[in-house]
């Protein structure tokens, strides 16, 4: 359950938000991608409040694209047929640059030669660099991550925030759940530390994971000390 969820997303800007299981993190991102009901308050895109029983909730959501824990490919469709699925069926490309645009990206994150694979014969790693590629087919003006490392083996982890990394460069705009602490300390514009379904604490990463104000935020953080996970 959020609880007081007050956030702002700037264009070209990544935003990560942190915090222990079960608060709140992957539940916000479905609530802007419109997955889960609101029971209240505002989802606004380009001044929009998308989340509006009267809003067009397709039409929001053809313009965001959210890569999940699960890679969630479809296993009877290559690589190069997931990545140009959505751009096609529902975007309305012809198939010609439906797969013109898939084989751009796949090359983007490295796949090229794996285009005509199947999800079963790509590692985690892979399969979520196709899934990310998914994602980015669609241009969305928002890109939701939720958890996208965490099922990963430990050596996976760098291709895969590689690709994110230079997505943020590149001037995507970002919305990210992750526990890799390292990474938000390098790449997000801002840190959100989450918890019981609120915004604790929100600053630059230097404030928010260097010198963070509030004694949950400061708990959070020396038990990834204590367990070697920020250094």
């Amino acid at each position: 359950m959020l609880r007081g969820i007050d956030l702002t997303v700037e264009e070209h800007r990544v935003v990560t938000l942190i915090g222990p299981s079960g608060s709140g993190k992957s539940t916000l991102l479905r609530c802007v991608d419109l997955l889960e009901e609101i029971d209240d308050g505002q989802v606004l895109l380009d001044g929009v409040d998308v989340a509006d029983p009267r809003a067009d909730a397709a039409a929001a959501q053809r313009r965001m694209a959210i890569v999940f824990q699960a890679f969630n490919l479809f296993p009877h469709m290559t690589a190069l047929q997931n990545v140009a699925l959505a751009p096609r069926v529902v975007h309305r490309l012809s198939a010609a640059e439906a797969d013109e645009r898939a084989h751009q990206l796949l090359r983007r994150v490295g796949l090229a030669d794996f285009a005509g694979a199947h999800p079963d014969r790509l590692s985690g790693g892979q399969q979520q660099r196709v899934a990310i590629a998914r994602a980015h087919a669609v241009q969305p003006r928002l890109l939701l991550l939720d958890e996208i490392t965490s099922a990963l083996d430990p050596e996976l982890v760098g291709e895969v925030l590689s690709i994110v990394r230079e997505l943020a460069a590149s001037g995507m705009t970002i919305l990210m759940a992750t526990h890799e602490m390292g990474f938000a300390k390098q790449v997000a514009d801002r840190v959100c530390f989450l918890d019981g379904g609120r915004v604790v604490e929100s600053g630059s990463p230097a404030q928010v994971l260097g010198d963070p104000e509030h004694e949950r935020t400061r708990r959070f953080l020396a038990h990834l000390i204590a367990a070697g996970r920020l250094a």
